[in-house]
């Protein structure tokens, strides 16, 4: 099954694990054979089943007040800009794509909820931006 080497008051000893039921175990030591009883049973391991807990909260999709003179579009979650779509004082209209942006190894098109001119691109591609971090303002 196994083999060891153990150092023991400057001596070496090759010991070598024959076979293994319940807690008796055969093992072979610098060619002596011994059978040796554990004192517990030797527990088998099982693998880990990792949990992820539930978020308490859901994410909302990001809503723009169409009635609001100025909008700012901030990042959902944090990733990195791909590519922009708009230059400033680009008029755009309800559902036109503004930016790519990759979270996660995902592609997330960021698309207008609302009509208008784009005043401030604060993002360039290959930044990596933070969760609310305002990307571009519209007005």
């Amino acid at each position: 099954m196994k083999n060891f080497t153990f150092r023991i008051n400057e001596n070496n000893y090759g010991v070598k694990i024959v076979s293994h039921e319940n807690n008796i175990i055969d093992l072979e030591v610098n060619g002596t054979t011994y059978s040796v009883k554990m004192k517990e049973e030797v527990k088998s391991l099982k693998t880990p089943t990792l949990v992820r807990k539930p978020s308490s909260t859901a994410i909302e999709p990001l809503k723009v007040n169409p009635n609001a003179g100025k909008s700012k579009i901030v990042a959902p979650i944090p990733g990195v800009v791909l590519s922009i779509n708009v230059n400033l004082g680009d008029v755009i209209k309800v559902g036109d794509p503004l930016l790519v942006l990759e979270a996660m190894k995902m592609e997330n098109s960021i698309t207008s909820e609302k009509s208008g001119k784009v005043t401030a691109i604060n993002v360039k591609v290959g930044q990596q931006v933070l969760q609310s971090e305002v990307m571009i303002e519209l007005e």
